[in-house]
């Protein structure tokens, strides 16, 4: 029997293909170290395969697919395969200097209000968590904080301050949060004009004391307005997301969106369509009740892609109310993998800026027990 070598081991997991990327395995992702020990019935071979964005989703499906494919060469007897991942920070717009220990930071907008861009964050952080990243939520919305309300932390909670200067961002369902809502009383109308707003904004980015994340989503003010392209001036933002329904006044506020962030080189990593479709929970019946396909024609059109398209559900605006986001509400459920299948769609478009994996010579160990 011949004896399989590292090359065809290298080339049999680089013709992965990524569905996220588009791309294969070798072109996308690092093949670490390698161990082969020969036998007479086979060799037995371990190897780990890196990424460049949390799947906690797809592990397990991706690594039985993947030693299946090396015992299928000739030689292999046996296989086991590790995927794992490596989110790198990605260079912000106009080279603005990252946020301390914030590797990216992912600005999640609409052109206008009423379409569901909190609930999406808020899910899109949690769906990001349950892949297995570190994630950070900063609330924007500077006028209408709904964050600590959707997280469940109750009214009044105010965070500790370290060392006279930070807050401490506070911890909901495994994620870290910070918002003005968690500042004042939420019965408090902000009355201010656009410069204390974005002054607000920025003290509540800077003087946070985040701590390793390797995302940070921002839920922006609603709107293209004055204070939201200061604000992306401002933050260094890897990347945005644009939220939309499939209306056609949301689109065009989508659009606007769009080019506010093309205005000051912000890469949009995609689109998401809230509300696309509703099914109705006595029949089943499916219905476009905002029309259909709007969100791929405008991906298509400004040449990014359609990240998900999400259902008009009464349990995801019940859960978000009760401070229970439907991603860890119902980790199960068909609505939580669709936020999950987003996030790793959304977080594989940010890392391809660089390539995906950092890329690393593997070492291979021929053992011989």
């Amino acid at each position: 029997m011949n004896a399989v070598t590292a090359d065809e081991i290298r080339n049999t997991l680089g013709a992965f293909r990524d569905p996220y990327h588009d791309a294969d395995f070798a072109s996308v992702a690092r093949v670490g170290d390698i161990a082969i020990e020969p036998a007479e019935q086979g060799a037995r071979v371990r190897c780990e395969v890196t990424i460049g964005y949390p799947a906690e989703g797809v592990r397990a499906d991706w690594e039985r697919r993947l030693a299946e494919q090396l015992e299928a060469l000739p030689g292999v007897a046996e296989a086991t395969v590790s995927l794992a991942w490596e989110v790198v920070a990605q260079q912000p717009q106009r080279d603005l200097p990252h946020l301390g220990q914030v590797r990216n930071i992912i600005a999640v907008a609409s052109g206008k209000g009423g379409v569901g861009k909190s609930t999406t964050a808020v899910n899109l952080a949690l769906a990001l968590a349950a892949e297995g990243a570190k994630v950070g939520l900063l609330d924007a919305d500077i006028y209408g904080p709904s964050q600590g309300m959707m997280l469940g932390i109750e009214p009044g909670r105010r965070p500790e301050i370290k060392d006279g200067k930070l807050f401490v961002p506070i911890k909901a369902h495994g994620i870290q949060a910070i918002s003005m809502s968690m500042l004042v009383d939420e019965n408090t109308p902000m009355v201010w004009r656009g410069p204390m707003v974005s002054s607000a904004l920025q003290q509540l980015l800077t003087q946070t004391d985040w701590h390793d994340l390797d995302y940070l989503i921002v839920d922006m003010p609603p709107g293209t307005g004055d204070i939201q392209l200061t604000l992306s001036q401002r933050i260094p933002v890897s990347g945005a997301i644009i939220v939309t329904t499939p209306q056609d006044i949301a689109l065009i506020d989508a659009i606007k969106g769009i080019e506010m962030f093309r205005k000051v080189e912000v890469p949009v990593l995609g689109i998401v369509e809230n509300m696309s479709v509703h099914v109705c929970s006595a029949c089943g019946h499916v219905e476009h009740l905002f029309g259909e396909g709007g969100g791929a024609q405008v991906a298509e059109r400004y040449e990014t892609v359609l990240l998900g398209a999400l259902p008009l559900a009464l349990a995801i605006r019940e859960q978000t109310d009760s401070g229970t986001p439907t991603v860890v509400a119902e980790p199960e459920s068909a609505t939580a993998a669709l936020y999950r299948d987003v996030a790793r769609y959304m977080a594989a478009r940010l890392s391809g800026r660089s390539g995906g994996a950092a890329r690393a010579a593997p070492r291979i160990a021929f053992v011989d027990d």
